[in-house]
């Protein structure tokens, strides 16, 4: 006898499996399907709205492209040393101040750190940096050039794999040693040792000072974050597009599909979600059974 079959007998059938009922084990009544709920706390997406958030993702994959083009150019000799140093000072200083203006906007009442912890932090990087970068330098002088482009074209895909796009800040260790990783490889390659120097420092600016600012801009300031990633975006083509033509194509198609295409796929293809709750789900225990723990301990 099945849900729409014939009547049963005139005892009312009961939705419980302790007990012995008259009925066949396949047995279900006309009202087992009134507690069917479809799509049960389903998040409805806006295009709009995903295209924005989608803008981390291309303007992080934008900053891999720029990172790439200052690094063309420091190979080819047409950027010294010193332009790079004084430009990732400059841009630095710019943003801690903002950083710090819109972290006392965001959180009002936490102490901040002070600019001398945070000038001691700076410091003691650079030195070590500094200090190690003829080290670095001949890291990798006995593994072939075409090994090394290899190994930074997969940590910095790595990087953009596991790049925490919910929450950057701070960066994830997978993803920020991937990027680390890539910049040694790289910089190992460059003709002198303040080349080597110079590259790990923008390094550190790009992949992991740059997110943490642009999570604030998120928080406080979400119309400018916007304008802010699609600068970055705009500036990742243009200056890809004075190395390699090609390269800038590709990235303003792979921009396209991340920040247009794909979260028009998402939206279109919501309506087609079907998630079904009811009473087959497994039973969930509310009850807080640690009282029971304790007594058999």
């Amino acid at each position: 006898m099945g849900p729409d079959g014939a009547p049963g007998p005139a005892v009312p059938w009961r939705k419980v499996l302790w007990e012995c009922q008259p009925f066949p084990d396949n047995y279900v009544d006309q009202r087992f399907l009134e507690e069917l709920r479809r799509n049960e706390g389903i998040r409805q997406y806006r295009y709009w709205a995903v295209v924005k958030e989608a803008g981390f993702v291309g303007q992080q994959l934008s900053c891999v492209a720029i990172f790439i083009t200052l690094w063309l150019y420091m190979e080819q000799g047409r950027m010294p040393p010193e332009t790079l140093l004084w430009t990732s000072l400059v841009c630095a200083l710019v943003g801690y101040g903002l950083h710090r203006a819109l972290t006392s906007r965001v959180e009002p009442c936490r102490e901040p750190r002070t600019h001398w912890a945070d000038l001691q932090s700076a410091t003691i990087f650079l030195s070590f940096t500094f200090g190690f970068s003829p080290v670095l330098k001949t890291l990798t002088e006995s593994v072939s050039t075409d090994t090394v482009y290899a190994m930074s074209a997969v940590m910095l895909l790595a990087h953009l794999v596991s790049f925490p796009y919910g929450q950057p800040s701070p960066p994830g260790s997978l993803s920020l040693n991937a990027a680390l990783f890539a910049s040694v490889c790289l910089a190992s390659r460059l003709p002198g040792t303040l080349h080597t120097f110079a590259m790990l420092s923008c390094a550190l600016l790009v992949f992991a000072l740059w997110p943490c600012l642009l999570q604030r801009l998120r928080e406080s300031a979400p119309s400018q974050f916007t304008t802010v990633c699609v600068g970055v975006c705009v500036g990742g083509v243009g200056g890809l597009g004075s190395q390699w033509l090609g390269g800038a194509v590709l990235l303003a198609l792979a921009l396209g599909s991340l920040t247009l295409l794909c979260p028009l796929l998402l939206v279109r293809l919501q309506r087609h979600k079907d998630n079904i709750q009811g009473p087959w789900d497994e039973a969930e225990i509310h009850e807080d059974l640690s009282r029971f723990l304790h007594r058999q301990r």
